[in-house]
């Protein structure tokens, strides 16, 4: 009976946090609100694509977004920084960018400044 009840107990667990995860850090599931900037690879193989959310609640946050042209891939949300309102990309090679000051290899790297808050 012990075992059950301690199953139980995580699975709940197990469920509740990754419903926090996904409310609160998921960065899929972050706004777009107002297109800014999309700037190309040196290779052409990939775009970052900048959005500014200006919620009325909060300050402006941006949100970098990963597109692959060569690729059949769902895009993907690299960049995501409070308090600004432009962003500032640069390619340094292929797969390494330059965001707002972030150095980002877009293979294996996020910024989340949420996650710097912790």
């Amino acid at each position: 009976m012990k075992k059950k009840i301690i199953i139980i107990v995580l699975v709940i667990i197990t469920i509740l946090s990754y419903g926090i995860y996904w409310a609160f850090f998921d960065m899929d599931r972050l706004p777009k609100d107002k297109f800014i900037s999309e700037v190309i690879s040196p290779s052409g193989e990939y775009s970052i694509k900048a959005y500014v959310s200006e919620s009325s609640l909060s300050a402006p946050a941006v949100l970098g977004e990963l597109n692959y042209i060569s690729k059949r891939k769902k895009p993907k949300n690299i960049y995501w920084n409070y308090r600004e309102d432009s962003a500032d990309i640069k390619w340094i090679d292929n797969v390494t960018v330059i965001i707002n000051g972030h150095k980002l290899n877009v293979l294996t790297d996020t910024f989340d400044f949420r996650n710097r808050l912790i």
